[in-house]
């Protein structure tokens, strides 16, 4: 049984708890043989179905050439990807000087859905594709489905106050309890998004949520469900317990949920596109002997209206709190403080979890810039050693640097 030690990302040190997934494994037994059934005139032959253009595609095999970026298909086909070959060309580059043994990096354009960066890099053992992998858990990032059910579904805001104590390195079942004696600090909703204060989140749910809303809202962010993308993804979990600390604990982040980096920038993209889950894609054309035999939809497709553009706008507030003021200031600043996104405002949420079997410190940044007219949505997920050298919110860091370096934004330089 692997145990995960989470962390959720707070002023101070991170909170730990464990993780585990025990699999069960059924075995039917054997049904007898039918019996023999008189002969009937056989059925014609049905031709057979031809697979999917887009079947086959391997995007652990992306190349970068004069015909743009591809990857290879079934049958000897080639797919031509929407990747922008120089910001394609930056995130490898970015993994690779930061030597993270395992990590994944998804950049996509909010308003069309169109990807712009698929990297994924594996230091050791077999080729993955860990943009698609949905085995590590969302910490942190399942605040933000929390935090979208206690807006959509009881009414709160980001200026909704709630005092607290404890919760810095585990929830007990003392820390769900209003106490004026202990409850030492308040914070507003935004406060306790932007520097992932766990108490807050797990007493405000137990006031206003139940295991079945918090589910359904997380479903409809893409839990449990597939995604429809141009190449199979795994589907992020949820399973949240019905007793009182167990449901706390899993609002505020800690366990029974993992997160796939597709997905989180899926969710990233609906919130900043008002609630409005647009299908992604990766794929623009495929060819086969120099002949086209796909070209992908250029109109926009809604797959579901998740929340009220309300609920997206009052997350909006609470996302930017995290860069603004919360566990993502200081990887946003350069050494004497100066912002490199300079007039930018960055939506985001960290996560932080490790595992202790793999000797692995796994972090996460989600979010979308500008925050209040989106462009792209940002996903990475990084897993180092014990030593390391970046987590994941100094990757997506520079990874929007070179989006708005590209695009001309004063004041932002590559990096």
């Amino acid at each position: 049984m692997r145990r995960w030690m989470t962390f959720a990302s707070t002023g101070v040190i991170a909170a730990a708890v464990a993780f585990c997934v025990s699999p069960a494994w059924s075995e039917s037994k054997q049904k007898p043989a039918p019996a023999a059934k008189a002969r009937t005139t056989p059925k014609p032959k049905t031709a057979e179905r031809s697979p999917s253009p887009v079947a086959g595609l391997d995007l652990t095999r992306i190349r970068i050439d004069d015909d743009g970026v591809t990857a290879p298909a079934a049958q000897g086909r080639v797919a031509h990807l929407s990747l922008d070959p120089d910001l394609q060309k930056t995130a490898t580059r970015l993994l690779e000087r930061y030597r993270i043994p395992e990590a994944a990096i998804v950049l996509m354009e909010v308003e069309t859905g169109r990807t712009l960066v698929w990297a994924s890099r594996v230091e050791s053992g077999p080729k993955r594709d860990l943009c698609v992998e949905a085995t590590a858990p969302a910490a942190s990032v399942f605040k933000v489905v929390t935090g979208s059910a206690l807006v959509e579904e009881a009414g709160l805001g980001p200026q909704t106050k709630q005092c607290y104590s404890g919760g810095q390195s585990r929830i007990t079942a003392a820390d769900l309890i209003d106490d004026p004696r202990r409850d030492k600090w308040c914070a507003s909703l935004s406060d306790a998004m932007g520097r992932s204060l766990n108490t807050v989140f797990a007493r405000l749910a137990l006031q206003h949520l139940t295991p079945k809303r918090l589910t359904a809202t997380a479903k409809s962010y893409g839990f449990d469900e597939v995604i429809p993308f141009d190449v199979p993804v795994a589907k992020s979990k949820v399973s949240i317990p019905e007793d009182r600390l167990g449901f706390g604990r899993t609002a505020a982040g800690f366990w029974n949920s993992t997160l796939s980096p597709f997905a989180g920038a899926v969710m990233m993209a609906t919130i900043a596109n008002h609630g409005e889950m647009r299908r992604p894609y990766i794929v623009e054309s495929v060819t086969q002997k120099g002949t086209t035999i796909y070209q992908a939809k250029t109109r926009r497709e809604v797959l579901r209206k998740v929340t009220r553009p309300e609920t997206a706008r009052a997350l909006t507030t609470m996302l930017e709190a995290t860069v603004a003021s919360g566990t993502s200031r200081v990887a946003f600043r350069d050494s004497r403080g100066r912002p490199y996104l300079p007039n930018i405002r960055v939506a985001g949420k960290t996560g932080t979890l490790t595992d202790h079997e793999k000797q692995r410190l796994y972090t996460w940044f989600v979010g979308f810039a500008p925050s209040r007219e989106p462009e792209v949505a940002v996903s990475v997920l990084a897993a180092n050693s014990p030593v390391w050298r970046a987590k994941a919110n100094v990757v997506a860091r520079d990874v929007l640097r070179a989006y708005f370096a590209k695009k001309g934004a004063p004041g932002v330089t590559k990096p």
